[in-house]
């Protein structure tokens, strides 16, 4: 049997997400939520999440008009931002609600006892509040 590759890394680099409307996207991503974009083209969008960058990818021509997100399926299930202050998690949960944001107000993970909220963008890809 072959030894295991045990790549050594300090995390992850890059997320990219395919949506399927950039205004929309933008509008949700830039203006709702706050992050302030790094580049910002056509059909790419990028923006930082802590330590971590995040790419909005347009539909390109090549999304199916009827697609829409399913963390049922094979690949993404969700992303989770890590959150460091109960006062931030509250605040967050509020702004959501207030901006009509769908989420789930702040629960709390059974398997590993930490509170999060959970949320979806325009494309209902699901997003997490999670904390640390």
């Amino acid at each position: 049997m072959d030894m295991p590759i045990e790549i050594k890394t300090p995390g992850v680099h890059h997320v990219a997400i395919r949506v399927s409307d950039m205004d929309q996207s933008k509008g949700f991503y830039l203006q709702k939520l706050g992050f302030k974009a790094v580049l910002d083209q056509p059909e790419l969008v990028i923006f930082f999440a802590g330590n971590t960058a995040i790419a909005l990818k347009g539909p390109e021509g090549k999304v199916a008009k009827d697609d829409s997100f399913n963390p049922y399926r094979v690949g993404l299930d969700h992303i989770a931002l890590a959150c460091d202050d109960r006062d931030e998690l509250e605040r967050v949960a509020q702004a959501l609600q207030s901006h009509g944001v769908e989420n789930t107000g702040i629960k709390l993970d059974e398997t590993l006892q930490k509170d999060y909220i959970a949320f979806k963008d325009p494309d209902r890809i699901s997003w997490e509040f999670y904390s640390i």
